[in-house]
């Protein structure tokens, strides 16, 4: 553990002195790259605030207005038929949509139901096994301008469909 811990400590620094001495050596101009660098940083973050605004403000009227809870309270007899908790279809909607609230939405069920619970669990596997489609589409496609994502979308909402079944499945299969 001691020897991961030395390593860990020493990675970054060493990855830098590596970056200089090897922009030194081909005569690279590494501060200025650096800034040119982080003013391009600068312009990407401004160009990506607006994107940023409008995916907070969708998740914050879906979570506010009530209609996650109507769409659960809906469903939750089929999904009980079939072994699946109502509580976690926030986490599987919010997922592909923001991973920050998709995190907050798994530590919210691991307090109330305990880690080691078959809610806590799922939540946990369907975190990882999932990913922030919309979120990807919508900031990376627009910083870049891309505007035609519709294939993108569908491949990503259906991988996300998948790792949120697969989730299901295993962790009953594991866990159930």
């Amino acid at each position: 553990m001691a020897i991961i811990t030395t390593i860990s400590s020493w990675l970054i620094p060493s990855f830098i002195l590596i970056v200089l001495f090897v922009a030194v050596w081909k005569r690279v101009p590494a501060y200025e790259k650096f800034v040119e660098g982080g003013k391009e940083g600068v312009q990407m973050a401004f160009s990506l605030l607006p994107f940023l605004v409008g995916m907070i403000v969708a998740i914050s009227i879906l979570r506010s207005s009530g209609a996650l809870d109507a769409l659960i309270e809906l469903i939750s007899p089929f999904l009980l038929f079939i072994g699946i908790p109502p509580e976690i279809i926030p986490l599987a909607m919010v997922r592909p949509i923001s991973g920050t609230a998709a995190l907050g939405m798994t530590t919210e069920l691991i307090g109330t139901h305990g880690p080691d619970s078959f809610i806590g669990r799922l939540a946990s596997t369907m975190q990882g096994s999932t990913d922030t489609t919309l979120y990807v589409l919508t900031i990376y496609f627009g910083a870049v301008g891309i505007r035609k994502m519709r294939y993108a979308l569908k491949v990503g909402l259906l991988a996300d469909l998948v790792g949120i079944i697969a989730s299901v499945i295993v962790v009953t299969l594991l866990f159930g």
